[in-house]
């Protein structure tokens, strides 16, 4: 059994207009899909803005309510709970083994406190630890991500933005969870914090058993970190597939045209791209059939009324286009 298993997840939200605010249609921002995560494995969800990423994220941890499916995740004592039917009392003690790294270093650390009650907020809203013992906690997280703790009376104001992203996975790591949520972690750093930081989360996952979920448009940090891929377009994972097997034989027209859009490092080199026409459609009114259609260079006529299933292919893909379906 996985540490995680979403399965036909879908979150709608309502779309209301006029003074009595009544609802006049959905929009679709995860739209059924399945995916698992195994211990100390990494999935990468990747896909343009507004593919749903983020709300999936908040789904599992139940920042948000799904509207359907479920997410069966296996906790510390082996038994499986299913997230989304359990309630706020039920969730309290969950929710210490499924924590966040946000993506703004700077939004996301509180300007009034110090850098001791940011890292120990976690086990003082949990009731863990007494005073000393908290600390004593702060000091080991403060040293496990390559920060001074002589820098805990400190506020947020004093440190770069690499230290701010240290602080809050030290944060995350407060309460010892078994999964990491990595929403654009390292998006608003620079290039090398960002390598800094990836080889951090590599390395504490390494040592502490961790698994990630993590959230990137990002392709190079994707293929950085990750074990799997997802492909999400339109709320839906298009293809998914082990970081070896997406990267060098993609299946997916989508996924040809996210990797034709990254530069090659060496200067002067050139590839085929794949060009992309129109714009993404609404995920209040997506399209009839495959949601890629109208942008697919390879669209065939069934496309345009008849939805793909996912199909297995060798190498561990999955794939959701007619190209590889029955």
């Amino acid at each position: 059994m996985p540490v995680l298993a979403v399965k036909d997840l879908k979150k709608h939200f309502p779309v209301r207009k006029g003074l009595l605010r009544r609802t006049v249609g959905q929009v679709y921002a995860v739209d059924g899909i399945s995916f698992s995560i195994g211990v100390g494995e990494t999935l990468g969800l990747v896909g343009e803005s507004g593919c749903g990423k983020t709300t999936t994220s908040r789904c599992i941890l139940r920042a948000l309510a799904p509207t359907e499916g479920q997410i069966l995740f296996r906790a510390a004592g082996g038994q499986v709970l299913d997230v989304a039917a359990l309630g706020r009392r039920e969730l309290r003690p969950l929710r210490r083994q499924m924590q966040m790294i946000f993506q703004d270093p700077f939004s996301s650390l509180n300007p009034r406190r110090t850098l001791l009650d940011i890292v120990a907020e976690p086990l003082v809203a949990n009731g863990i630890g007494t005073r000393r013992e908290r600390l004593e906690r702060v000091v080991e997280l403060l040293r496990l991500v390559g920060l001074r703790p002589e820098y805990m009376r400190r506020y947020p104001h004093a440190f770069s933005g690499g230290q701010r992203q240290r602080i809050g996975i030290a944060r995350a790591l407060a309460v010892q969870p078994k999964m990491l949520v990595c929403d654009e972690a390292v998006a608003a750093l620079d290039v090398s914090i960002q390598a800094q930081i990836l080889n951090l989360l590599k390395r504490l996952q390494s040592e502490l058993s961790l698994t990630y979920v993590l959230i990137s448009h990002n392709l190079g940090v994707v293929s950085h970190i990750c074990d799997r891929v997802a492909v999400m377009y339109l709320g839906r994972i298009v293809e998914s597939a082990p970081r070896a097997e997406l990267f060098f034989e993609p299946k997916h027209p989508y996924t040809e045209a996210l990797l034709h859009a990254v530069p090659l490092p060496e200067p002067g080199s050139a590839r085929r791209r794949s060009v992309l026409s129109g714009d993404i459609p609404s995920p209040a009114n997506p399209p009839a059939g495959c949601a890629f259609h109208p942008r697919c260079p390879r669209a065939m006529p069934r496309c345009s009324h008849e939805a793909p299933l996912p199909t297995r292919l060798p190498g561990g893909h999955v794939v959701a286009c007619h190209l590889h379906g029955a």
